[in-house]
Formats: C-alpha cells, structure tokens, sequence
C-alpha cells in the first residue's frame, strides 16, 4: 500500500530532474550565445564607444539574469502544479480504495460526499439518486442544506435534472445566470448558490444519479477539478451500484431465509420456535467468545436453516435413526448451491458431530468440527432438553412428562456438563453453563 505514493512521488522527481535539465540547456544556450555576442563585438570593439559598449553589456546581461529567472520560476511552478495535482491524485486513489470496502449505503454515500467536498474545496453538496422519475437527496453536506436530505425533485429539474437526464458534467462560475438554474432550493435553505459543479453517476446501465458540490471556497470551480471529481464519479457510482446490489441480495436473503424457517416450523409442528432458539442460545456462547459481529451474522443463519434438511423428509415415512440422520447432509446440498447460503453449509453438515469423534456424518473430532457446528451442538440440546416438545429421532419424546421451565433448565446443564468431553466442546459448554440465565428460556 505504501508503495503506490512513493511510485507517484517518483514521478513529481522526475519531472523535477527534467526541469533541471531544460534550466541546464537554457542556460548553455544563453552562455553560448552570450559569447558569440562578446566575439562578434570585439571583432567591432574598435567602432564602438565605451559608453555604449557598457549599455550594451549591460543589456545582454540583464537579458541573462532575466532568462535565467523565467526559466527557473516556470520549472518551479510547474513542479509545484504537478506536485498538488498528484496529492490530489493520491487522496483521491486512496478515498476510491477506500469506498470499495463499505458495504452499507448509507455510510458510503456519508464517505462519498464528504470526500468529494475535500476534493473540490466546495463549501456544499448533495448526491441524488434516480428512484422512478424522480430524483432523491440522500446526502446533503455544508451550507446549512442538510435538511434537504429525503426531498425528491422530478428528475429533470434544475441543473442536477439536466445532468442526469444528459448524462454529462456541469460547471458554473455564475449558476444564477443559467437557465437550468432552479432558485426554488435556495429559496427553502436559505443558502446562496454561487459557483456550481455537477456531475453524473453513471454506470453501463445508464445514470443512477448526480453528484452536486457548491461554491468553492477559493475562487470557480477549475477544469482540473471537473476532471478529478468526474472520475471520482465514475468510481462513486460502480460502488453505490455495489453496495445497493448486496443490499437487495441481503433483504432476499432476511426474506428467503424467514420463510424457509416458517415452513420448517410448519413442517414439524414440534419445532416451531426451535430455529430462532437455537440462534439466541449460540449467541450467548458466541459473545464469551468474542466473536465479531461478522461471525456472529454466519453463526446466526446457520442456526436458523441448520434443521432444514427435514423439509426433505417425510417424517410419516421414516422408520429408522439412519433415515432422520440424513437431516444434515441433505440441508448441506440444498444450502451449498445457493450463493449466500454457501458460507453456512458446512456448518449445517457437522452440528451433528460429537466431540469425541463418534457423530455424524463424518465422525470429526475436537477442533476438526466447524466451532460454529460445536455451538449449535450444544444450543441444540439444551432447547431440547428445556422444551417441552424435545425429541430425539423421528418425532418421539423424550419425555412426556411435562415439567416447569426451572427444573428443565437444571436438568439441561448437568446434562450438558455431563457430556463435556464427549458429546460436547468442554470450554463451550463452560462458557454457555456460565452465561445461560434462566430469564432466557420461553414458554413453548
């Protein structure tokens, strides 16, 4: 990451080195040249006058002197110019890496904005984005225009309007004066527009958006500035596209997912609620475990789909345990194949594992089983054996003795703490015995 800055900066030195260069040739020319006038002139030195051959000096030397410092100060200039444009240039690669990694909307179209506005040095803006025939605020920064977030315009109004609709930039020193000028949003904020930069977001779909800054602290908004925030733009727009896409991979997903546990509860009248039991007692062991969040989310959809293999099984049908354990492997190569189910289909595989290598399907042992898989081992019985439904195999009780909530749950952990070791991860269950509380079991 670090080299990415120095490869640039080795650019602005190498510019620099050429300018020494040019300053070097300049001035061999100015001393050849210098020369070829002090020859010629003592060629005439006769047939000129002292006083003029003083002035004449003179000139050719002020000349020199006056060359030279040009020289120098355009070199100068010029590297400075390069040097600015290529921190902005770095700022801007590092903001666009940067971007890429956010997977939540709204936080990246806050990063979004407030990078644009360090980019331009505008003291406002906004980023609108196409929903229907209409074009929403979903970002307003600075100058007092925040409260613009959420107001919809139709998406040919105003100069964002027509940057959407022809898809190409827009700069303005004076947007008062223009006739796409819309006064109607200053008029509600409050806040003069002077000078104006907006540019489209687009991707190969078409223009999803605008992005709008206003009045640039110091001075117009400059070429070298459209040309910066165009690309940003461009980038803007492939991550916003992004980031909407897993958000409505994720909302099918929050969807597929309640409707599948829906159908499982329907399937096995016992099992109503177990999924989502199962998930509030995996968590409990998930945050003595510290797990982050992210884990935490994978640990979550496995417990809610890691039964949903019997939607595969008949359960009328089933006359052995070999039959009911094929739950797991058959929820494995149902999940496995789905995208965003993937990452939890192994987990689903092994929750039938036992610690010391005698479960199923594969006979794992220790550290071997998915720690996912351990977690909901133990959650797994601990509802089963505090529900009053619980079973084994094929429906049948384990108990049909009804008993209260308390007394199962002490049942539960000397059951559980019985098996560490065999059945169960011993540092799990140690974790889960000392985090459990009995305020977290229901009725059912």
């Amino acid at each position: 990451m670090q080299g990415k800055p120095e490869n640039k900066k080795s650019v602005v030195e190498a510019v620099r080195h050429q300018m020494k260069i040019l300053n070097g040739i300049v001035l061999l020319i100015v001393y050849a040249l210098l020369l070829l006038i002090v020859r010629f002139m003592y060629l005439f030195l006769d047939y000129i006058s002292t006083p003029s051959l003083v002035t004449i000096l003179s000139i050719v030397a002020g000349l020199v002197v006056m060359g030279m410092y040009v020289a120098n100060s355009a070199s100068k200039k010029a590297v400075n110019t390069i040097e600015k444009y290529t921190d902005r240039l770095n700022a801007l690669m590092a903001t666009t890496r940067d971007i890429r990694e956010i997977p939540h909307s709204d936080i990246l179209l806050e990063n979004i904005m407030q990078s644009a506005l360090k980019i331009t040095e505008a003291d406002a803006g906004s980023i609108m984005l196409v929903e229907g025939n209409r074009l929403v605020f979903k970002v307003a920064k600075g100058g007092g225009i925040a409260n613009l977030t959420g107001l919809s315009i139709p998406r040919s109004a105003g100069i964002a309007g027509w940057a959407a609709e022809n898809g190409s930039n827009v700069r303005l020193d004076n947007a008062k004066d223009d006739s796409r000028f819309d006064p109607e949003i200053d008029k509600m904020t409050g806040y003069e527009t002077k000078s104006l930069l907006c540019v489209p977001l687009k991707i190969k779909a078409g223009t999803i958006g605008t992005l709008e800054l206003i009045n640039k602290q110091n001075g117009g908004f400059t070429q070298e500035d459209e040309e910066l925030l165009s690309y940003f733009a461009d980038q803007a727009a492939i991550a916003i596209a992004r980031t909407q896409f897993m958000e409505d991979q994720r909302n099918y997903e929050i969807h597929l997912t309640d409707i599948l546990v829906d159908t499982m509860d329907t399937h096995i009248h016992e099992k109503v609620g177990h999924s989502k039991r199962v998930a509030k007692y995996s968590l409990t062991i998930a945050n003595g475990l510290n797990m982050s969040e992210d884990e935490k989310r994978t640990l979550y959809r496995a417990c809610l789909l890691h039964d949903i293999g019997f939607l595969k099984i008949k359960l009328k049908d089933v006359t052995s345990k070999e039959q009911y354990k094929a739950h797991s492997q058959l929820g494995y190569e149902m999940l496995r194949l789905i995208n965003f189910y993937a990452d939890i289909a192994p987990i689903v595989l092994h929750h039938h594992e036992r610690y010391e290598g005698n479960g199923y399907p594969n006979e794992l042992a220790g550290n071997a089983i998915p720690v996912e898989s351990r977690i909901i081992a133990i959650a797994e019985a601990f509802d089963a054996m505090t529900s009053k439904d619980s079973y084994k195999y094929v429906g049948k009780m384990l108990d049909t003795t009804e008993h209260s909530n308390a007394a199962g749950f002490h049942y539960a952990i000397e059951e559980l703490k019985k098996n560490a070791g065999t059945q169960f991860d011993p540092n799990l269950v140690d974790i889960f015995v000392n985090s459990i509380d009995e305020s977290l079991l229901e009725e059912n």
